[in-house]
């Protein structure tokens, strides 16, 4: 499949605007393993080939679990594997990724600001909101993975 097109290329500022909200996820208090949990699983959800593959790198690289990576599409039936705030993370991802469906359950919602405070959701969210952005855009202009062959 070729790539539709590539949106830094054409229009740089719409591309950082979208770099602008990554920089500040990076950047808040949310932990970066976390960050990489919710970005895999929003992927997952989205099947953004392109995130996926970038995001497996970077967690692995980052020293996350290959097991944890492994079963993550399945996190509800590995409770073991998860701490209950990375549960709590990944219920939200998956109903803020699929809000069409059922909006944000309460007891979604309830759950996770058991485990973040309004700073901490506010961190989640733009998180959430953050990888979904890069998926539609990838997934929609079918973004080619990477050249690994010549690193």
């Amino acid at each position: 499949m070729a790539q539709r097109l590539a949106v830094n290329d054409i229009d740089p500022a719409a591309y950082e605007a979208v770099l602008a909200m990554e920089r500040y996820v990076r950047n808040s208090g949310l932990d970066k393993p976390l960050y990489e949990l919710i970005k895999i699983r929003a992927s997952q959800l989205n099947g953004c080939a392109f995130c996926l593959d970038m995001h497996h790198r970077d967690a692995r690289t980052g020293g996350e679990d290959q097991r944890r990576l492994d079963v993550l599409s399945a996190w509800p039936e590995a409770t073991e594997l998860y701490t209950a705030r990375e549960r709590a993370a990944l219920a939200l991802t998956e109903a803020v990724t699929r809000i069409g469906e059922n909006g944000v359950p309460d007891d979604v919602w309830s759950e996770a600001t058991r485990h973040f405070d309004g700073a901490g959701m506010v961190e989640l969210l733009m998180a959430i909101a953050t990888i979904n952005v890069w998926n539609r855009l990838a997934v929609s202009t079918h973004q080619q993975l990477p050249d690994l062959s010549a690193t």
